[in-house]
């Protein structure tokens, strides 16, 4: 069941990450908003009043998370919304739209109201569905509630069971068909299946995972993602591109603070601001993304398309996988792997290092993703907002290891790596669901709706 908010509030002291600024401030819940935000130490309190003192520590928006597959329906092997969304609310995320790939897919409207009855009952945080576009669900598309649908999933060169959309003709018809955005994963599947036979013919079925970038090369993503932005500026359609990878693909992007106004937007995901092709030495599958990590230059041209503002969103694609299925040979291994709990700390690494600052994370992480796709009261620390917040301190490191893992996957690529800051508190909707480094037991989901 749904937990209510507390009645009231106040965290007191906190260094307040938000809107492009750092300053210490205290921040007034009351119910399931944001009811103040006052200089550090004035806010008024009162009997009953709880008080979380924040000194030391950071407050963000909760993240809000733009891709992630939990799994369920049908392949709840791997995962399911309960867990995932558990292990969300760890990493601070309060919020997180689905993809579409699941079992069955989510390609028609009854399918959407089925998932969204399931994230009621199980998530522990807000939540919202894409639905996949095909060649044959055109009608569907149409019976889409814009406030509702957070866009439309489309695999433009890359098959995914049947969501593949080929048919130029129905393609151009699911661009020109308004106020729905459309989301793409940009591979051309042609190419891959011709470097595939090739590397197969040369190296058998035991090759490396180090080829898996050379397979699913920078030739098939840049030809998709190129075509896709060719297709949304003959039609209009608002475009989101979708985990790029390389440093070709930037260019296809134009700068910008505020992706509301942009025809044309891009991803990018943690794994491929983290790693680089170094990493398929050790990890070997564990790395195996779809679209690819690549070169330490392409991690560093995402890295700067982020700054510069080419790149709207740093999102997941939370895929987990079991082991077992990850320790197949190469082309028998699935591609993805889980990142939704290591998400924010991962990107506050990159501020201590130097190549992101806290409140670019923000930015790219809480306020761009509800501008982009028109998300109502969330994304910002407002009063009258909802109350989505995390509190972070910047200087408790922590382990990733198999204790602390939350994914029902029970893995992690990270596994052995120290962060240097620790998510401590995450309020969804007033509610705490994860605090002092636990879950709480508390839940409190919404459903995500779009102003369009």
């Amino acid at each position: 069941m749904q937990e209510k908010a507390e009645n009231k509030t106040v965290i007191r002291n906190a260094m307040l990450i938000n809107e492009g600024s750092m300053r210490n401030s205290d921040v007034i819940i009351a119910g399931d908003r944001i009811a103040g935000i006052f200089p550090s130490g004035t806010a008024p309190s009162g009997a009953g009043t709880r008080i979380i003192e924040a000194s030391g520590l950071w407050l963000l928006p909760g993240i809000i998370d733009d891709h992630v597959h939990f799994r369920e329906p049908g392949l709840t092997h791997k995962a399911d919304i309960a867990s995932e969304s558990a292990a969300a609310a760890a990493g601070g995320v309060t919020s997180f739209m689905e993809m579409p790939n699941t079992l069955p897919q989510t390609i028609t409207i009854r399918e959407w109201e089925g998932k969204n009855s399931l994230a009621a009952e199980k998530s522990i945080i807000n939540y919202s569905f894409y639905i996949g576009a095909t060649d044959g669900n055109i009608e569907e598309l149409r019976r889409a509630n814009p406030e509702l649908v957070p866009a439309f999933k489309l695999f433009l060169g890359a098959s995914t069971g049947n969501m593949l959309v080929s048919d130029s003709h129905t393609l151009e018809a699911i661009f020109s068909l308004g106020k729905i955005p459309v989301a793409c994963h940009c591979e051309d599947e042609k190419i891959i299946r011709a470097n595939s036979v090739a590397y197969r013919e040369e190296y058998g079925d035991s090759i490396s995972p180090s080829f898996h970038p050379l397979i699913r090369s920078r030739e098939a993503c840049l030809s998709s993602s190129a075509a896709a932005v060719s297709l949304a500026r003959r039609t209009g359609a608002k475009l989101h591109l979708l985990h790029l990878s390389t440093a070709e693909e930037t260019q296809l992007l134009t700068p910008g603070d505020d992706p509301a106004t942009k025809q044309i937007t891009g991803e990018a995901c943690v794994h491929h601001l983290w790693f680089d092709d170094r990493a398929y030495e050790e990890k070997g599958n564990l790395v195996k993304w779809n679209p690819p990590v690549r070169r330490s230059s392409d991690r560093e041209a995402l890295v700067k398309a982020v700054r510069d503002g080419l790149i709207d969103i740093i999102a997941t694609d939370h895929a987990p996988h079991t082991l077992e299925e990850k320790s197949s040979p190469y082309f028998s291994a699935p591609s993805g792997g889980p990142m939704v709990q290591h998400s924010l700390v991962m990107m506050l690494e990159l501020c201590h290092r130097g190549e992101l600052t806290p409140e670019l994370v923000a930015m790219k992480m809480c306020h761009n993703p509800a501008l982009l796709f028109g998300i109502t009261d969330r994304g910002f620390i407002r009063e009258g907002y909802k109350a989505d917040l995390v509190l972070v301190d910047p200087v408790a490191p922590w382990t990733v290891n198999k204790g602390n893992i939350l994914y029902k996957c029970g893995w992690s690529p990270l596994e052995g790596t120290t962060f240097r800051s620790s998510v401590i508190t995450t309020i969804a909707n007033g509610v705490p669901v994860f605090e002092e480094g636990r879950l709480t037991g508390h839940r409190a989901p919404e459903m995500l709706i779009f102003k369009r």
